[in-house]
């Protein structure tokens, strides 16, 4: 073997595989987005993101990927060729020819042995910049026009849109880089390993006939039949792992509900009925993975057979030449390796026909996902008008997904200083009046004048976002500052227990993450910045913030402070900045007091309020309605609520008469 030799040729091949490759890696794309639906959805996921005219990087970064493979490819091919000249010089006992090999074998090993590092961090940083990307885009469209509300009303809701955007966007990612470059591999392999057997092979004599160049006919007939009958056996499995998502998925959830409504199941003792759910749930995973399990024994006994008799094939076809002397114990060596080489690239399509019903099936819930957040932007909308403070609704009619009436022809002006009160029997459609207003209720005509953004609606269980106190005091207004900060805060925290952990086996990662969390801080029975005094933004250490931004921090706690006293929660100002799940933490009266400071901190032109004092007294009631009167006088206010005791804080009261009359009727309050 002529290292010389060998380095130009190689320059030479590497320049006309990438050129062909890439020639027919745009057609074959080009192909498969035209003519096949799952490569349709393939691009429809993936267009925008290797589009150069958004960015040339992702493009260049999968150009620079293909090269790498195309490297591997000579590698291996140059291996080859190193290891008949090492068993040559075996058979031939020339000691000098078989050091120089292992000095030609140092060389190709480093140089392979950087390969893979590069091409290891290459790929890494593609697949975490493209998953970035993704996520950020499949996360637009699912908040976007709020169509992780509205996909509640298509006749086929999108399941586990959580997993969907999680899981499957990591592994659709992952899975698409990696068989990407292993069928790239496989072919360019399968055309450089076909040239050495086209030249290591010689005739087979059989029945009369003689065939030349036999080793590549029976290697290429060998696999193509073979894999005819994997695909065959194997795309069950394509539909198996579909469901094995859902399922798992479904199970999941259920879990999930058991723990946000723990309280409620316990007052019901309902153990028996949810263990009965989840274990039928479960059921489904598990009746499912057993017809994985029996599919694939049999799918891999088929591959595994096929690949063990493969493995003395070639010593049987080459034996003869080989005792003949036609051949040395090199071309026999190398005959038997490129073999399996090309066996195991003809192979890579029958061998990854599992990955691929797994990608397959991954593509698909991801496809579904997207086609979701296209039909809830479909759904209509109701006609919602921006007039500066303005609050009227003009000719509304409101009805049920079904088509039953619930309001007809409904106008009206609710001024600030004149609360309106909405009553009317259960059913009736006064929380659907406040989802029509709030432009979330696609069943509904007329139009609707409110403040574009400058209006708050409060339900009857307030939403308490994960983070601090503070955050969920001031949502969802975001506080300067405090995501950035809190985000570094938990990036740092799990860099630093990822280094512990590199110094020994922990016992207990979650032990050794909950250290590293009060630490810094984080922890959850420590604030994730310091005592509200110092300010949110005093929580980074690295720095002291300037004045300007301390000054603005401190009126802000300040603020927060005096909004928690007037809401009757003062005893949660020492915990204002603690990082807890505060909806499970507070009582369902106390959120819907921290949801009245909510309103007074956020100072709307109008507010909406659904049974938002349900859990108080009607002591605690009268005192959060005066105070939103007292402090927010310029407010329209608009109320949903049963008590009689609302009234003493409305002028007018608007009566939905129910029992799909659409009928209404606007009264004095007194």
């Amino acid at each position: 073997m002529n290292l010389n030799k060998a380095l130009m040729d190689s320059g030479m091949w590497l320049a006309q595989a990438y050129l062909i490759t890439v020639v027919l890696a745009a057609a074959s794309i080009w192909g498969l987005a035209r003519f096949t639906a799952w490569g349709r959805q393939f691009w429809s996921l993936t267009a925008d993101y290797f589009s150069p005219r958004r960015n040339w990087r992702p493009l260049a970064a999968l150009l620079l990927i293909l090269f790498l493979t195309l490297c591997a490819v000579r590698l291996d091919v140059l291996l080859s060729d190193w290891s008949n000249t090492m068993y040559t010089s075996l058979q031939q006992l020339d000691a000098p020819a078989f050091w120089q090999a292992m000095l030609l074998f140092a060389m190709l090993a480093s140089v392979h042995v950087l390969r893979v590092l590069i091409t290891f961090y290459i790929q890494q940083a593609f697949t975490i910049r493209w998953r970035v990307w993704l996520n950020e885009e499949l996360l637009g469209r699912w908040l976007d026009r709020q169509a992780y509300y509205r996909t509640q009303y298509l006749d086929m809701p999108v399941d586990n849109p959580d997993q969907r955007i999680q899981q499957d966007v990591a592994n659709f990612v992952d899975m698409s880089l990696t068989l990407a470059v292993g069928v790239v591999n496989a072919l360019v392999s399968t055309f450089a390993f076909t040239l050495i057997l086209w030249t290591l092979s010689g005739p087979l004599h059989a029945l009369g006939m003689e065939i030349p160049r036999a080793m590549v006919f029976l290697v290429f007939a060998y696999v193509i039949i073979a894999t005819v009958f994997a695909v065959k056996i194997g795309r069950p499995l394509i539909m198996l792992n579909f469901l094995n998502e859902r399922y798992n998925a479904d199970y999941r959830y259920a879990l999930v509900r058991l723990r946000e409504y723990s309280e409620s199941i316990a007052f019901y003792a309902g153990e028996k009925v949810e263990g009965a759910l989840l274990r039928s749930r479960f059921g489904h995973v598990i009746g499912n993975a057993w017809a994985i399990v029996y599919r694939s024994i049999k799918f891999q006994g088929f591959n595994l057979s096929i690949s063990q008799a493969a493995v003395v094939f070639p010593f049987i076809i080459q034996a003869q030449r080989f005792f003949s002397k036609q051949i040395s114990l090199g071309d026999l060596m190398q005959t038997a390796q490129a073999f399996g080489q090309l066996q195991d690239n003809l192979s890579f399509f029958r061998n990854a026909y599992d990955s691929f019903a797994t990608y397959r099936a991954t593509l698909d819930r991801l496809s579904g996902f997207t086609r979701a957040i296209a039909e809830a932007r479909a759904l209509p909308e109701p006609e919602v008008l921006a007039r500066g403070s303005r609050l009227a609704l003009e000719k509304l009619t409101v009805k049920t997904p079904a088509g039953a009436l619930l309001l007809a022809d409904l106008s009206l002006e609710v001024l600030a200083g004149a609360p309106l009160l909405i009553r009317g029997p259960s059913g009736s459609g006064k929380t659907t009046l406040l989802r029509a207003i709030a432009g979330l209720w696609p069943y509904c005509q007329g139009t609707i004048v409110r403040p574009e953004h400058d209006a708050l609606f409060l339900s009857q269980k307030p939403y308490l976002p994960l983070g601090s106190l503070r955050d969920a005091l001031y949502y969802p207004r975001q506080l300067p500052g405090m995501a950035n900060l809190t985000q570094a805060a938990d990036i740092q925290r799990q860099q630093k227990a990822a280094h512990a952990s590199a110094h020994g086996t922990p016992g207990n990662l979650d032990e050794l993450v909950s250290a590293r969390k009060d630490e810094l801080g984080t922890g959850p029975e420590t604030s994730s910045v310091p005592p509200a005094a110092a300010g949110p933004l005093a929580h980074s250490r690295a720095a002291a913030p300037d004045p300007a931004q301390a000054y603005e921090a401190n009126a802000w706690t300040e603020r927060a402070q005096q909004v928690l006293r007037q809401v009757q929660l003062g005893h949660l100002i020492d915990r204002l900045d603690l990082v807890a799940d505060w909806g499970r933490i507070l009582s369902l009266g106390e959120q819907q007091r921290l949801a009245f400071g909510r309103l007074l901190l956020a100072e709307p032109a109008a507010a909406f309020l659904d049974e938002a004092t349900s859990a108080m007294d009607e002591g605690l009631e009268d005192a959060m309605y005066s105070l939103v009167r007292e402090q927010l006088p310029r407010t329209i206010l608009v109320s949903v609520g049963h008590r009689s005791t609302l009234l003493a804080h409305h002028s007018r009261q608007l009566v939905l008469q129910g029992q799909g009359s659409g009928a209404w009727e606007i009264a004095a309050a007194a």
